[in-house]
């Protein structure tokens, strides 16, 4: 169906009709043409008409324009049929720490070392692609935290963002754990009680932010807001030196007691993940999460429709254009006293008065 998001607008109709009549007339004033071929005037009777015709199309095609603009300016829109969006499901934040700190490469991914950002956009994004039913949305954070997508149905939309994300894009030298708690807090804490979850993915440990993740996590718990955390990193990696090969903990700024606690006062839990597989598993028991039912929502798809009226309108003002042009006009007459013009005129000029 159709529906005008402004249908007062169309009390304007009458406005050009008010302004005719409602208008002081432009005063009349003398004035004298000198024309060499008065006689001559008598025989183009037929110009007449043509001229008539010619302001009766320019007037019929000024009231369509008006009407077309009062149109568009209405803003029809079509309006489809209802669509059920799902009924179940859960409200996930996904907080990802995008730190200078995730370019290690101490993950592999397809027997090669990459990044444990690359590593998390390829297994979060096949948990957001399943979450059917659930409304997602991402947050990024670094020295600062980010909303990028807030609560949403779109899944794709949501890995999208996810998989544009690049390190840097955020003041990467600083991890604000705290903050991007408090921020997932204020976009769950509208939502029903039951389905209120926060997973957060960390590799390094708060040293940036207004809040910090104690204190992030006792308002989420107030708030009912349950918290799943992930410290990703490997336990041991192998670097060459000028000594010869030695193994470090890349994880070691991992602050794994404050992500342990945070999960565990906000009922959620704390999981590790060293290696790709670790970190698919974890995310294989998010998924098994339960739905639970909520108000059931629909929506209608909309289509604007005012460029058809306003290019109408635009079309017809052009074809006025031309025809008041006043070589139109000079045509007409040329077409008209084409007969006459051989014979000889002798008469003086006459003075007509308009």
């Amino acid at each position: 169906m159709i529906q005008f998001i402004w249908p007062l607008v169309f009390l304007l109709l009458p406005l050009p009709w008010l302004c005719h009549q409602l208008l002081p007339k432009a005063a009349n004033r003398d004035a004298s043409l000198y024309v060499p071929f008065f006689k001559s005037l008598s025989r183009i009777e037929s110009v007449t008409p043509r001229i008539s015709a010619r302001n009766r199309l320019i007037a019929v095609l000024a009231i369509f324009s008006w009407l077309l603009l009062v149109l568009a300016a209405s803003r029809p829109q079509w309006v489809g049929d209802p669509v059920q969006l799902p009924t179940t499901g859960r409200d996930l934040m996904l907080a990802v720490d995008i730190s200078g700190s995730m370019e290690a490469q101490d993950i592999q991914l397809n027997g090669q070392n990459a990044t444990r950002l690359q590593v998390v956009k390829s297994v979060v994004g096949d948990f957001v692609e399943r979450r059917t039913g659930d409304r997602l949305g991402l947050i990024l954070f670094a020295a600062r935290a980010y909303t990028q997508a807030p609560l949403t149905f779109d899944r794709k939309t949501v890995e999208t963002l996810l998989v544009e994300a690049e390190i840097g894009i955020i003041e990467e030298n600083a991890t604000a754990i705290g903050d991007s708690i408090g921020l997932g807090v204020k976009h769950l804490r509208e939502r029903p009680e039951t389905s209120r979850i926060l997973i957060l993915l960390t590799d390094g440990v708060n040293n940036a932010g207004e809040v910090t993740p104690t204190q992030a996590g006792e308002l989420a718990a107030r708030e009912n807001i349950r918290i799943y955390t992930i410290g990703i990193g490997a336990d041991a990696s192998t670097t060459n030196s000028l000594f010869g090969p030695r193994t470090i903990n890349p994880s070691a700024d991992l602050d794994e007691d404050t992500l342990t606690r945070i999960a565990e006062n906000t009922g959620g839990q704390y999981f590790r993940a060293r290696d790709r597989e670790e970190l698919e598993q974890i995310y294989l028991i998010l998924d098994e999460l339960e739905p639970v039912e909520q108000e059931a929502e629909t929506f209608r798809p909309t289509s604007s429709l005012f460029y058809w009226p306003l290019g109408l309108a635009l079309a017809f003002s052009f074809l006025i254009a031309l025809l008041r042009m006043p070589w139109a006009i000079l045509m007409n007459l040329r077409r008209s006293t084409a007969p006459a013009a051989s014979e000889t005129d002798t008469d003086n000029l006459v003075e007509v008065q308009a």
